[in-house]
């Protein structure tokens, strides 16, 4: 007997933002994957993470707050292609959602276990689009870590930017790509 979850894991691939196009996940399908992704391990129940979601015209909106930054933080005058292509960066897909980490160094729960919850919620929320049948890409990119984007994000003191989701429907599959040897990775303690 196969398990669908299963088969799913084993294929799960990212696919690049620029071979992702509409549609992308309807206003309840998007309301059920940011349900999944918020049921992960949540130590203290801290909810060390949130989501802000650009759909629409927001996205070509705040690809205006990116080009900005790009010109005012790089250490060279961007050209006018370079430019174009930041103001196009979150278009690639038809919803792109920001993972805010928001690990609170004083909590109860240790730091290190609110950011994996971070990554864990990432994860869900890709494993959930992939399981609906859309791409997913996690990006960081240069922006992740800009003071301005930060700041354009309404980002607080402790909050840092975990990765921008990209979600659409493929226009191609990926091809697979080599997976580490699991004698490479995997030992098995012997006491």
């Amino acid at each position: 007997m196969t398990n669908a979850v299963l088969e799913l894991l084993k294929r799960r691939r990212s696919v690049k933002p620029d071979m992702l196009a509409e549609p992308g996940p309807s206003p309840a399908e998007l309301d059920e994957l940011l349900t999944i992704a918020s049921r992960v391990p949540d130590h203290k129940k801290l909810v060390p993470w949130r989501f802000i979601v650009f759909q629409g015209d927001m996205r070509a909106k705040f690809g205006e707050q990116i080009a900005d930054a790009c010109r005012a933080e790089d250490k060279v005058e961007p050209s006018e292609v370079r430019l174009a292509a930041e103001r196009a960066r979150f278009m690639r897909a038809p919803v792109v959602i920001a993972l805010i980490s928001r690990a609170t160094p004083k909590a109860p729960a240790p730091e290190w276990e609110q950011i994996l919850s971070a990554g864990a919620a990432g994860m869900n929320l890709s494993i959930a689009a992939n399981a609906m049948g859309y791409g997913v890409c996690w990006l960081t990119e240069w922006l992740a870590y800009s003071p301005r984007i930060k700041a354009a994000l309404g980002l607080d003191e402790q909050e840092r930017v975990a990765g921008f989701i990209y979600i659409g429907t493929p226009t191609q599959r990926p091809d697979e790509r080599p997976r580490p040897e699991l004698s490479s990775i995997v030992s098995r303690w012997q006491g």
